[in-house]
């Protein structure tokens, strides 16, 4: 640095003319620089560096001149960089003006995103000046390149929210779809997708690295009809995409020929009618032209009962109900003290009171012969349940069902019913005093029911010579009848039996042969009369059954069939449209108020014939099952007065009295109800019940403690029932029975039922117990209790005083100067013995007037009430169907408490 001071203005100039004349030169930058900036910073890197130079002064790169007397300064020295672009967001500043060195910055944050190059000129300026005041001078223009680093800031998104394909099953893809994910990095590195991922465990897809999904495994249309997976993304810098992507993938099965649009299972209300099974139900066919369709529905139901729903009355119940003719005789009764020829057989009653019996080839029973029908004629009738399979063995032996044979010294039989390698027999020899010459003795059936081990109801017909065979309604003929001379006739007994015939002569020990191995029930024999079909078909018809809906809209073309039980439905037709709707009127339809719960399968099947051609296409079979729910079960209830008090005299009386005057029989059921805009059953709040009506099958009233003595103690029906009243054979048991009829009727017999005793003082009080059934014992009543009093003569009249004489908590109080005025000799209040005397017979008087006045008032009032309930009952009460019966002894078990010591069984509504 030089510096100089004068002192005249002359050498002043002087020194600044030197000073111009030594910046020659312009300051020198490089001619090209490229620079590199990361996003979100400001300072750039460039390559050279920014530095400038000036050849002017002996100082290298700048001359500095100060001006000292004049207190002015001059440097030769860089002043500053200009740039040339005005969008440029940079600018250069002057580290240091001696050595020209200098530095670029960004103006703002720059963003790889929005820019990622930048272009522009820059130049240097020195600080000298020329003569005339010019100014310093410029560099050249150099070009500046900046590239803008990208910061991985962003995560990868996919394009779409969700992704979505169908792939028909059974096939394996190269590729059913592709996923892609972007990033708004700027640079390839971060901005580049380099990974996919399925997130989703266990799914038989897999994906590729360009974002490619393909199934690792055939797809089955039936296992699983969609899928959905998670599907994630990283860019190169491996970061994660934030959000997953669902992918939905459907699928469609391979156009098979079959049914659609079927559920499996069909929910069943009892109560609710007909319902329709299939809705909704088409067939696919694949688009081929179909001539016919035939598609047939079954309803498996052997599993219930007997074979099917049914009533579960006994059978002389379901007989008075369908109409049948009386006199049958029961030979497979319930087990009881009345009948206890079946104790010792196998029973199988726990399906709903139905009663059945099983025999193993080791069981059979004896029918007393009081029971034996002794008038077989001409017409008869023998009808059974029976099911049955195929026998063991090659030769397989005799299985008798009944058989009535000698009982002694020989071993004829004169008829009987027996199956033989899978064919029905029914053996009749008839007396030789009846018939004399060859006559037919075997007939012989051979059907597929007889060995298929389901339910089956047999009825045989003999109208001699002829006999006809009814299984399950329909008729069937002999396709065998074999002659045979008649049966000598002899002094020998015979025997009927059931289950395997009895062998009592020609024999070292007598014993039972053929055993028979199945299942019996209801087996009855009818003498003297035989059964219509329409009785034979309501004996055995099913209460659940196909149906179809509004049978009257069925296209008039489609062609439809039912086997006699309604549990097969057949249907024909040329239009596939008109087939599909007839198939979704097909219901299911259960007429049993309280019907049997379950599962009922259903079997669907069909065939198609196509144009020109037998078959052209296989539709496989369906099967859905009818879930019949529990239906609300009847809570029967008695009500009435349960402790009464009568005189001695009339239990004495032609009336004797009555016991369930005031008898009431109701029956309640709690309801399932839906909930507003719900199929769910739900039960109703507690308490809330409905009131129903129904029948009943039978009563029973019974006697508690002490036995009833025949020779002073009787029940009887008023004459105005207009009802007989026949002992029993037995002489154990005292019974009514009136078989299945409504409540109110049952009601109406029971309020008739009156107690006599010839000799009441020599009881205090009776107990009664009463309780009704429906079903065969499905349903039972409550135990209604009934308390007779008798009241004795003194008990009489105590009780008759206390209703004239006033209560106790009253007193009869006379006032002192009442007294005067009647006794007025006798100031003191104290009356002569005569007044006693007189007052006592007067009142005792009075007492005898009242006890005869309320006698005949009493007496009045109950010839009323009889009138009343006889006419009520003429006229309201149809009796035509009913038959009572009574019994007059069987001893039952114990009573309710200590004190009773037998329980008296004295009238039984029902047909046991």
């Amino acid at each position: 640095m030089y510096a100089y001071k004068t002192g005249t203005v002359a050498e002043v100039f002087h020194f600044f003319s030197f000073l111009f004349t030594v910046n020659k030169h312009k300051p020198w930058i490089e001619t090209s620089y490229h620079g590199v900036i990361t996003e979100n910073t400001d300072i750039v890197l460039l390559d050279p560096p920014l530095v400038a130079l000036d050849k002017d002064a002996p100082i290298p790169y700048a001359v500095i001149c100060v001006f000292i007397s004049f207190d002015v300064t001059f440097e030769r020295e860089i002043c500053a960089f200009t740039i040339h672009g005005l969008e440029a967001p940079f600018e250069a500043v002057v580290l240091n003006g001696t050595s020209g060195e200098g530095q670029l910055r960004a103006r703002s944050l720059v963003d790889c995103e929005l820019q990622k190059e930048y272009t522009f000129i820059i130049q240097a300026h020195d600080c000298g000046s020329g003569p005339g005041g010019t100014e310093g001078k410029k560099s050249h223009k150099a070009v500046v390149h900046i590239q803008v680093n990208d910061v991985n800031e962003f995560a990868p998104v996919f394009r779409e929210p969700q992704y979505h394909a169908a792939v028909t099953e059974g096939k394996i893809y190269d590729s059913i779809l592709q996923v892609e994910a972007t990033d708004q990095d700027c640079s390839p590195q971060y901005s580049q997708i380099c990974n996919y991922q399925i997130t989703t465990t266990d799914t038989p897809f897999a994906i590729d690295r360009n974002g490619n999904i393909r199934n690792t495994e055939k797809l089955s249309y039936d296992r699983q009809q969609q899928y959905e997976i998670q599907v994630t993304a990283w860019d190169c810098g491996q970061k994660r995409a934030l959000h997953s992507v669902p992918v939905h993938i459907d699928v469609k099965p391979v156009c098979k020929p079959g049914w659609q649009g079927w559920n499996k299972r069909v929910d069943y209300e009892p109560g609710t009618g007909s319902k329709q099974l299939f809705p909704k139900m088409h067939l696919e066919t694949c688009g081929g032209p179909l001539s016919s369709v035939r598609t047939t529905v079954e309803l498996q139901t052997s599993h219930i009962g007997k074979g099917c729903d049914r009533e579960t009355y006994s059978e002389k119940s379901l007989q008075k109900l369908c109409g049948a003719s009386s006199g049958s005789t029961d030979l497979l009764p319930a087990p009881s003290a009345a009948t206890n020829w079946t104790a010792s057989l196998v029973t199988d009653s726990g399906r709903d009171s139905d009663l059945i019996f099983r025999f193993d080839g080791r069981q059979a029973a004896k029918i007393p012969d009081w029971v034996v029908p002794q008038n077989l004629t001409d017409q008869f009738t023998i009808a059974t349940w029976m099911k049955h399979g195929p026998s063991p063995g090659l030769r397989a032996e005799k299985e008798t069902l009944l058989c009535n044979s000698d009982k002694t010294e020989m071993n004829r039989h004169h008829y009987s019913l027996y199956v033989h390698n899978c064919r029905l027999v029914f053996l009749l020899r008839r007396d030789f005093t009846l018939v004399d010459t060859f006559r037919p003795a075997e007939f012989h059936w051979k059907l597929e029911q007889i060995c298929d081990k389901e339910w089956h109801y047999y009825v045989i017909n003999v109208e001699f010579p002829v006999v006809t065979l009814y299984v399950d309604g329909v008729t069937y003929d002999p396709y065998l009848v074999t002659d045979d001379w008649p049966i000598h006739p002899s002094q020998i007994d015979v025997q009927l039996t059931v289950g395997a015939c009895w062998q009592g002569g020609e024999v070292t020990k007598p014993r039972f042969t053929q055993y028979f191995r199945g299942s019996l029930s209801g087996l009855t024999i009818r003498p003297g009369k035989i059964e219509s079909q329409k009785v034979i078909s309501c004996l055995q018809a099913c209460k659940e059954g196909l149906d179809i809906n509004s049978l009257e809209s069925l296209d008039k073309n489609i062609k439809f069939h039912f086997n006699p039980a309604q549990s097969i439905l057949v249907m024909e037709g040329e239009d596939l449209e008109n087939m599909n709707t007839a198939v979704r009127k097909v219901s299911y339809i259960n007429s049993r108020q309280f019907p049997t719960p379950g599962i009922r399968r259903l079997h669907i099947s069909t065939t198609v014939q196509c144009f020109g051609e037998d078959t052209c296409i296989t539709i496989p079979d369906i099967d859905a099952v009818v879930m019949v729910l529990q239906p609300s079960e009847p809570r029967i209830t008695i009500t009435g007065v349960e402790r009464v008090s009568w005189p001695a005299t009339d239990f004495r009386a032609p009336e004797g009295i009555s016991l369930f005057q005031d008898l009431h029989i109701i029956s309640t059921v709690t309801r399932r109800t839906k909930a507003s805009g719900s199929n769910i059953q739900t039960p109703r709040r507690p308490g809330v019940l409905e009131e129903i009506i129904h029948n009943l099958d039978y009563c029973d009233i019974l006697v508690l403690g002490e036995e009833l003595r025949p020779d002073q103690e009787s029940l009887q029906l008023q004459r105005s029932v207009g009802l007989s009243m026949q002992p029993c054979s037995c002489m154990s048991c005292h019974w009514l029975s009136t078989g299945v009829d409504s409540m109110s009727n049952y009601e109406q017999v029971i309020r008739q039922v009156r107690y006599y005793n010839w000799q009441p003082g020599q009881v205090t009080e009776r107990r009664f117990r009463l309780t009704c059934s429906e079903l065969n014992g499905r349903y039972t009543s409550n135990e209604f209790n009934l308390e007779v009093s008798v009241l004795h003569s003194s008990e009489t009249g105590e009780h008759v005083s206390h209703m004239v004489a006033p209560p106790q908590y009253m007193q009869v109080v006379h006032h002192p100067s009442m007294l005067h005025d009647l006794y007025p000799s006798h100031s003191s209040g104290v009356p002569s013995a005569a007044t006693v005397v007189i007052v006592m017979c007067i009142a005792a008087l009075v007492v005898v007037v009242v006890l005869g006045i309320y006698r005949i008032h009493l007496t009045h009032q109950q010839e009323v009430k009889l009138n009343e309930t006889a006419k009520e009952g003429d006229e309201s009460w149809d009796n035509s169907a009913l038959t009572i019966t009574v019994n007059p002894m069987e001893v039952g078990g114990l009573g309710t408490d200590g004190r009773d010591k037998k329980v008296k069984r004295i009238w039984k509504g029902g047909d046991k």
